[in-house]
């Protein structure tokens, strides 16, 4: 594949960023080999896995490296252990952030003798959680009303599991079966963002001891549009042993990444497998975009089968890494991927879209706490920047609705003539982009996963 193809492929990758189906590898038992022969013995590496081995280990592997690569550029830039960083609202650099909240992060390290107490204030009529994700990107916890409703707030210590750990009194203890963890909470800015602010400032951390720190595995240079090749099978032994994969079933396709490890040591395995990554690998990615791996689409909008936890679904948890790193559970909150209009045409600056809810579905309906829109970047996730430095629509945006009771929201370069100016997000003209619909407190047939937002109408150009 020439270097224009591959531009294109991880571009339209990019873009739809929803997922293809994996079929599970048929084992076989090989037969006897002839009693003499006198053809050469292939090396071991190249008959110990094939094409589609090589193109599910990568992809595999490519969920792991998303999350390392993001560890460490924080701890590079001077995040520390068990210290907690509160963000600016909008002020984050991953794909795909969540607007409508103030973030504050940090790495997280326990140990057998040392839990780490989380401080979470009193907070009434406003969403938050404090979320916990191991080095896959896998969800282990959240702190909030939904998951403690006995006690949502206090002191919280994350122990690993069987943890001798002396805790003071009051502290209730939640256990995790991992040592090191990214956490992330989440206040509702709401139309209070002082008030959500302040209430994000009195989260705190705390180890009880002194738990040790990994030593993280060297790993290959790339981003989105430059993805590795054979070369993320290097020290493949190193990346999968400093984060082991919690979910059964992954023991397969993780031995036959440490196979090809061990395989490309020869030259010429190693191109094979770069051949390999390249134009099919890269392609079985590229095929399982629409609908987020083993996901759905409908009105032109992908709804995930899984995110936040994915039991042995490693496509999906790859392609969400890629395209919205640290997604939170389906229960707390379901994401809808949409690039594409009514006519299933890529959605693009140049042209207007409406879309209606019915007086008797609107958002709220399908949320118990909170939903919103953005428009992103289909390379890289990133928010679009706009003239009127307006980056979501929600239920502060003080939307307008129809005469019938049916709320219609724009997306357009520029303000339609009959928008109202509050439903309408500015969009960049000329250039590609792709919508996230969120809802927290999933709800009704967000929740059960009937539910698809209205489909995108493309409007006549107006003179």
């Amino acid at each position: 594949m020439n270097g224009t193809a591959c531009a294109s492929l991880i571009v339209m990758l990019s873009v739809a960023l929803t997922g293809c189906n994996r079929s599970p590898q048929q084992s076989s038992t090989p037969k006897p080999a002839p009693v003499a022969t006198t053809a050469p013995e292939k090396p071991a590496g190249a008959r110990a896995y094939s094409d589609q081995d090589i193109s599910d280990a990568w992809i595999y592997l490519l969920g792991r490296l998303l999350v390392l690569r993001q560890q460490k550029a924080d701890l590079a830039e001077g995040m520390k252990w068990n210290e907690i960083a509160h963000r600016k609202p909008g002020a984050v650099d991953w794909p795909n952030p969540n607007l409508d909240v103030a973030y504050s992060e940090a790495w997280v390290a326990v140990d057998e003798n040392s839990c780490t107490v989380v401080t979470v204030p009193k907070i009434s009529g406003r969403y938050y959680t404090v979320q916990f994700l191991n080095g896959w990107g896998e969800t282990v916890a959240n702190i909030n009303e939904r998951t403690q409703p006995a006690q949502p707030s206090g002191e919280f210590a994350i122990c690993l599991t069987g943890a001798a750990a002396a805790l003071p009194k009051g502290v209730t203890r939640i256990d995790v079966p991992v040592k090191y963890m990214r956490m992330l909470a989440r206040v509702e800015l709401g139309d209070d963002w002082n008030q959500a602010v302040s209430l994000q400032h009195k989260f705190a951390l705390r180890a009880t001891g002194a738990p040790g720190t990994p030593s993280l595995p060297p790993v290959v240079a790339f981003d989105q549009q430059h993805l590795p090749g054979a070369d993320a099978f290097d020290n493949v032994v190193q990346v999968l042993d400093s984060e082991r994969d919690i979910n059964p079933g992954m023991e397969p396709v993780a031995a036959k990444a440490r196979a090809i490890g061990a395989g490309i040591q020869d030259p010429a395995e190693r191109a094979r497998v770069e051949r390999v990554v390249r134009e099919k690998a890269q392609r079985d990615l590229l095929k399982a975009s629409p609908t987020v791996g083993h996901g759905t689409l409908r009105n032109g909008w992908a709804r995930p089968a899984v995110a936040g936890t994915y039991g042995d679904d490693w496509l999906g948890r790859t392609l969400v890494n890629m395209g919205g790193i640290w997604a939170n559970r389906m229960d707390e909150v379901v994401y809808y991927k949409g690039n594409l209009d009514s006519t299933g045409t890529q959605l693009n600056g140049d042209n207007a879209y409406t879309m209606t809810f019915p007086k008797d579905a609107l958002p709220p309906s399908y949320a118990d706490y909170f939903w919103s829109v953005i428009a992103v970047d289909p390379v890289f996730a990133r928010v679009l920047p706009n003239p009127k430095n307006r980056f979501l629509l929600n239920r502060e945006s003080g939307l307008k609705h129809n005469a019938d009771g049916s709320l219609t929201l724009y997306f357009a370069p520029e303000k339609p003539s009959d928008a109202p100016d509050q439903n309408w997000l500015p969009t960049p003209k000329g250039k590609d982009y792709r919508l996230t619909f969120r809802f927290y407190g999933p709800k009704l047939g967000v929740k059960d996963g009937t539910y698809y937002p209205p489909e995108l109408l493309k409007q006549p150009t107006q003179r």
